[in-house]
């Protein structure tokens, strides 16, 4: 998936791709792989707390909620309620993000799209 070539395309001339080229111009191959693992094992911790049953609304679906946006602004771009709305929808509206997530655990992705739309209307 070239997620690179499609995110310029769509995002290039806004503010926050532009903070995201800044924010990762040091970043070497190595450091980027091991940000993106920490992007999948929060995505791990969704399925967990989906699997034990919690709902998207709950507290601990929330607190990943939260978690996941300050893991987005500490290391790619400030992660407005706008913007993490719309990467919510882009979990379950492009079918290589939702495979992607749900690798963890099918459902993930439109659990983690639930939780974010509950916390974007909070």
């Amino acid at each position: 998936m070239d997620y690179k070539k499609d995110t310029k395309e769509k995002w290039g001339n806004t503010k926050a791709y532009k903070e995201f080229e800044e924010k990762t111009k040091d970043y070497s191959e190595k450091e980027f792989d091991s940000i993106t693992d920490g992007l999948t094992s929060i995505f791990c911790e969704f399925t967990e707390c989906m699997e034990s049953g919690e709902a998207p609304f709950s507290p601990s679906a929330q607190s990943l909620v939260e978690k996941l946006r300050d893991y987005i602004t500490d290391n790619f771009y400030t992660c407005t309620d706008e913007i993490l709305s719309s990467l919510g929808k882009l979990y379950v509206s492009d079918g290589r993000f939702k495979n992607n997530i749900d690798k963890g655990g099918y459902g993930t992705a439109e659990f983690a799209s639930e939780a974010i739309s509950f916390y974007c209307e909070k």
